[in-house]
């Protein structure tokens, strides 16, 4: 059975709240009806669960053959906005999120600039993240902040080793 995940990061909250629950969606379910009782609190029942099932989504798995990798190259002297800009879209999209990791870092050979490398399970659902409004929007005021172009590379994976 595929592994499902909960990430309160993906909730609005009032005390930004970074708890995430992986496991098997009954578990997930569970556990994190008791952490919104316990620490958010919320009323158990109905409401509560259905509202939480709504956020579920895969759990991350580890990269492996056939998965894509994108990588996405820019330059800013405005990352701190970049950042925020990163930290807003990923909670409007939220569980509609299809990517299932991301790293950026700073290029220490050329000022200013950065690159993005984000995993996804598929091309298809690059495709579907890519194709999302949300996304759409993100995008255009990314490269508002952006000097010059920004570039991409579609990368899918033949091979991944992990430790």
């Amino acid at each position: 059975m595929t592994r499902r995940m909960l990430d309160c990061r993906e909730v609005p909250s009032e005390n930004d709240c970074t708890l995430t629950l992986i496991g098997e969606e009954d578990e997930v379910l569970e556990a994190g009806a008791a952490h919104a009782v316990a620490v958010h609190g919320h009323t158990d029942g109905k409401e509560l669960r259905a509202g939480l099932r709504q956020h579920l989504r895969e759990a991350p798995q580890a990269t492996g053959a056939g998965a894509f990798v994108q990588l996405i190259e820019f330059r800013t002297r405005q990352y701190d906005q970049m950042d925020m800009l990163i930290d807003g879209w990923m909670s409007e999209i939220g569980a509609d999120r299809t990517a299932q990791w991301m790293v950026m870092s700073r290029d220490l050979d050329r000022p200013d600039t950065y690159v993005e490398v984000v995993e996804f399970p598929s091309a298809e659902a690059a495709r579907k993240n890519s194709e999302s409004p949300v996304t759409s929007a993100f995008a255009s005021k990314m490269t508002g902040l952006c000097e010059g172009p920004v570039g991409f590379r579609n990368l899918e994976v033949v091979r991944a080793e992990t430790p």
